[in-house]
C-alpha cells in the first residue's frame, strides 16, 4: 500500500478535525500547557483496570459528523464524549477495508489478509489471547458482543501458539435471536446480517454464547429477551442491551462491541445512513454511562471509540461517496480514536499521526500483558 503519511488530504483531514473540535467542543492541543481541570487523573492499578473497546463500526465521515454541517449528527460525542477524552485525529488503517478483516485487525494489531467472507479466524493472535495468556484470566474475563455472524470467529486466532479455547468468547445478539424466535417478521428489523452483501450467510461456529447459556450467563429467559427485543428499533440497540446484561451479571475487564448500523448505507439511502451514526452516537454514550453505574466498572475502566475505517469520498470517481468504501483512498483509510477514563487527560487533541494496529500494543501496555506479535506500537499519550 502507498505511503500516505505526508498526503495532503490526510493532513487536511487531520488540521480540520482538530479545528472542528477546538471551536466546537472547546478541546486543546495536545502540546498546549495543559490548564489543571486536563490533568490526568489517578492511575488504576493494572492488576484492577479494565477496558472496553467499541468499534464505530461502518465508518462515517467528517462531512457528517466533526465537520460544522455534521456535528448535529453526534451530540452526544461533541457534548458529552469528547471532552473528557484524548482524541487523535489521525488513525491511518493500511490494511484491508472489509468490516471483518478491518475489525480483526484492530483486534490483532497486525494486517490480517484473510477472506472478509469466509468464516475464518484472525491468523494472528488476538487482544484478548495475549490479555489472558499472560495475565492468566479465566474465559469469563475476555468477551465481544458483534453485530454478524460473519463475526463469530474474531475471538481467537487459528495462530499455533494460542488459538482453540484461549481467546474471548463471543455473543452474537442477531445469530440469538433468531433461534429464539425462528425468524418472525416481527424481529426482522433486527435480523438483517449483512448490509454489503445481504445474501451473505456464513456458517456459524466458534467460540460463540448459545442460546441455552442466555439464562446462565446473562441472567435472562428466553421470553424476557425476546420482549425487549420488540422495543428496541435496530441491531446495534440490541448489542448494547446484551452488553449491559454482561457488564451486570459477568463484568469481564475486557470488553469488545462491534456497532454495524452504519452500514447500511451501502443500501443507498442517505437518511438511513444519518440515522445510523445518530444511533451510534447516542449509545457510545449509553455505553459509558454503564460504566459510570456499574461498580465493577466505575473509576477504573478504560472507554476507547474508534471507527474501522472510513467511507468514499464524493471527489473520488472511483468509488460511490457515503454509501461504499472501496477505493482505498485517504478519505476512507483515515480515521480517528478517543480514549476516556483514569489517566487519561481530558479535552486534548493529537495531531500525530497513528495506526490502527496501535491500539492492540496500547492495550497490552494499560493492563500489563505483552503483544509480542502485533505491529503497532504503543500510543504514548495514553500511558
Amino acid at each position: 500500500m502507498r505511503n500516505f503519511s505526508s498526503h495532503p488530504v490526510m493532513q487536511h483531514l487531520s488540521r480540520s478535525r482538530r479545528d472542528f473540535l477546538r471551536d466546537g467542543a472547546g478541546l486543546v492541543l495536545g502540546s498546549t500547557v495543559l490548564p489543571s481541570r486536563l490533568l490526568a487523573r489517578s492511575v488504576v492499578p493494572q492488576k484492577d483496570r479494565k477496558v472496553i473497546v467499541i468499534t464505530f463500526g461502518g465508518g462515517a465521515r467528517d462531512q457528517e459528523t466533526f465537520a460544522p454541517e455534521g456535528q448535529e449528527n453526534i451530540p452526544n460525542l461533541m457534548k458529552e464524549l469528547i471532552p473528557q477524552s484524548s482524541f487523535f485525529t489521525q488513525v491511518v488503517n493500511r490494511g484491508i477495508l472489509g468490516h471483518y478483516v478491518a475489525t480483526a485487525s484492530l483486534a490483532t494489531g497486525v494486517y490480517e489478509t484473510i477472506n472478509n467472507f469466509a468464516s475464518l479466524p484472525p491468523e494472528s493472535p488476538t487482544v484478548f489471547e495475549y490479555f489472558r495468556k499472560d495475565l492468566r484470566r479465566p474465559a469469563s474475563d475476555a468477551w465481544v458482543v458483534a453485530p454478524s455472524n460473519g463475526f463469530n470467529r474474531i475471538g481467537e486466532s487459528s495462530h499455533r501458539s494460542y488459538g482453540m479455547g484461549q481467546g474471548a468468547r463471543v455473543i452474537l445478539p442477531k445469530h440469538l435471536l433468531t433461534a429464539a424466535t425462528k425468524g418472525s417478521p416481527d424481529y426482522e428489523h433486527l435480523l438483517r446480517d449483512n448490509y454489503e452483501t445481504p445474501f451473505f450467510a456464513p456458517e456459524v461456529a466458534g467460540n460463540e454464547v448459545v442460546l441455552e447459556q442466555l439464562r446462565e450467563i446473562l441472567k435472562l429467559s428466553v421470553n424476557d429477551f425476546k420482549e425487549h427485543a420488540l422495543t428496541l428499533s435496530s441491531p446495534d440497540e440490541l448489542s448494547v442491551y446484551i452488553v449491559r446484561q454482561l457488564m451486570k451479571q459477568v463484568a469481564p475487564s475486557l470488553l469488545w462491541i462491534t456497532m454495524h448500523d452504519i452500514d447500511i448505507a451501502h443500501a443507498g439511502a442517505f437518511s438511513l445512513y444519518i440515522d445510523g451514526i445518530q444511533r451510534t452516537d447516542r449509545l457510545c454514550l449509553d455505553v459509558w454511562k454503564a460504566i459510570q453505574d456499574e461498580p465493577e466498572y466505575a473509576g477504573k475502566t478504560t472507554l476507547f471509540i474508534l471507527p474501522d475505517f472510513g467511507r468514499d469520498s464524493d471527489q473520488d470517481s472511483a468509488g460511490n461517496g457515503f454509501q461504499h468504501h472501496r477505493t482505498g483512498d485517504v478519505a476512507s483509510r483515515t480515521t480517528w480514536m478517543m480514549a476516556l477514563g483514569p489517566g487519561i487527560r481530558e479535552g486534548v487533541v493529537h495531531d500525530r499521526r497513528i495506526d490502527s494496529t496501535d491500539l492492540v500494543p496500547t492495550i497490552g501496555a494499560m493492563m500489563g500483558f505483552s503483544a509480542a506479535l502485533s505491529q503497532g506500537r504503543p500510543v504514548s499519550e495514553l500511558l
